[in-house]
């Protein structure tokens, strides 16, 4: 009940959130010089680094046919989304500690403007992808629009990961570092510029576990092998429950320990 609770009054916070996500997406570049473009310099010189290291400099073959800058795009255009919103959505509370005290507002909704202001920098990069995409002579299909579906898994799958480490870490310190290396960890354990398919049949399995496996493939599978979400049954079986139950245990913990954040900061 106390589930439906929370929900509800995240429901009704929706006008707010849109209007602190589009204060948050300005204030983190106000006063630069270059402004707003800040924004997209960083992941962008990121994949082109890659690019040219593995392309240029080791002369990177094609994975299944796919030129290796679009095989590597469409797996780091996910990470960067996933990896920046959780890393700004666990210390969103820390860095609005002045609102806690405020008995009217709804501490939980900062988790979520931190999630769909890099939402805007993400959706940017989509539309980056499909230009390069039309430029290789990919066309338009109606498998593009599943991005929507992968979209919402991240979106849910962040939630409830930042809804226990924005509660967390303001009673452990800690857990803002201990989420970096596991970003760190993350990316590298993930196949993102490298294919599941240089491990060895036994041990796919294991990494298939890590959810942001799920949501990496699925972008490829979406832009590059024209292949439904629906056609991956158990494994998308298993990312919702794995998901909707980082999700449940997310909005429980943060609803259990809301009380007490005023006290600590």
């Amino acid at each position: 009940m106390h589930f439906y609770y929370f929900l509800r009054d995240l429901f009704k916070s929706r006008e707010l959130i849109f209007e602190l996500t589009k204060r948050d997406f300005k204030s983190k570049y106000l006063g630069s010089y270059l402004g707003l473009l800040w924004a997209f310099v960083q992941p962008t010189l990121t994949i082109l680094i890659f690019w040219f290291v593995f392309q240029v400099g080791f002369k990177a073959q094609p994975v299944d046919d796919v030129p290796f800058i679009l095989w590597i795009m469409s797996g780091m255009i996910p990470w960067f989304f996933f990896s920046d919103s959780l890393s700004g959505a666990t210390t969103s509370i820390m860095e609005n500690s002045f609102l806690v005290k405020k008995v009217v507002f709804r501490v939980s909704i900062l988790p979520i403007v931190k999630i769909l202001s890099a939402l805007l920098i993400h959706i940017f990069f989509i539309g980056i992808l499909f230009t390069i995409l039309c430029v290789y002579g990919y066309k338009l299909n109606m498998c593009y629009i599943q991005v929507f579906y992968y979209l919402f898994a991240i979106i849910v799958l962040n939630l409830g990961l930042s809804w226990i480490t924005s509660s967390m870490i303001i009673f452990m310190r800690d857990i803002g570092q201990v989420v970096a290396v596991f970003l760190q960890f993350g990316f590298w354990m993930t196949p993102i510029f490298w294919s599941i398919k240089m491990v060895p049949l036994k041990y796919q399995g294991i990494i298939k576990l890590n959810p942001v496996y799920y949501l990496i493939e699925g972008y490829r599978e979406t832009f590059l092998y024209e292949r439904w979400f629906w056609e991956n049954t158990y494994l998308t079986i298993y990312f919702w429950i794995l998901a909707l139950s980082i999700f449940i245990f997310g909005a429980l913990l943060f609803w259990k320990l809301k009380p007490h954040f005023a006290d600590v900061l």
